[in-house]
């Protein structure tokens, strides 16, 4: 009988496994490629940003300059240079375009304030005989002397300047004596004082009262 040798060989399967390893390694290839292009591409986009970044604040102090401005400038561009030859050493190709200056800013005054206006004030009643108390009053008929009219009764006052039912405090101010008073009758002074108000407000012996002050109280 004679025999049949068969040649060693490979089969469909081995095939089969032989060409997808082959595959594999291709598209491997290609992904390691794909994802390092990415990445570089990723890496100068950064870059160029900080260059932009940088350029633009370089432009806003020029816009508007202080003390230290020439410092800080020489500080960012020199920032910039070395973002430059970084750039260049990863294969990053073209030059960052300047962004406009922006317009510079005026500067503005605070508006004047003005210090709120001061009110006139008064001086403090001077003090009286204990029997007319009650704070300072509108000062009237500034000047005026006061003497009395003669008439009787209730201590009362006439005037010709103000009307029937008027509050006015008299002081005098040689011995700090005051009363206060309603005007009960007309007379042609600003302020006349009966026997009996007088009598409150006198100095001894005199029936004038050169120094007065007469207020409107009520």
């Amino acid at each position: 009988m004679r025999r049949t040798y068969r040649r060693p060989g490979r089969t469909g399967s081995n095939r089969k496994i032989v060409i997808g390893l082959v595959v594999a390694a291709v598209v491997g290839g290609g992904i390691a490629v794909g994802t390092g292009l990415s990445s570089a591409s990723t890496a100068c986009d950064g870059m160029d940003q900080a260059i932009r970044n940088n350029q633009q604040f370089i432009a806003a102090q020029r816009a508007n300059p202080n003390s230290q401005t020439e410092a800080v400038i020489a500080n960012r561009q020199a920032v910039i240079d070395l973002i430059n030859v970084q750039k260049k050493q990863a294969g990053c190709g073209g030059a960052v375009a300047a962004p406009p200056a922006p317009p510079a800013q005026q500067a503005t005054k605070p508006p004047a304030t003005k210090p709120p206006a001061q009110q006139a004030t008064q001086p403090p009643a001077a003090g009286n005989n204990g029997n007319n108390g009650g704070g300072a009053g509108q000062v009237v008929c500034a000047g005026s002397t006061v003497t009395l009219s003669g008439e009787g009764g209730a201590p009362a006052a006439s005037s010709g300047t103000h009307p029937i039912g008027t509050t006015l405090r008299v002081r005098n101010l040689d011995n700090n004596k005051s009363i206060t008073v309603k005007v009960t009758s007309v007379s042609g002074s600003c302020v006349l004082l009966n026997n009996a108000a007088f009598e409150e407000v006198r100095e001894p012996g005199k029936f004038l009262i050169r120094r007065a002050v007469i207020e409107r109280v009520g």
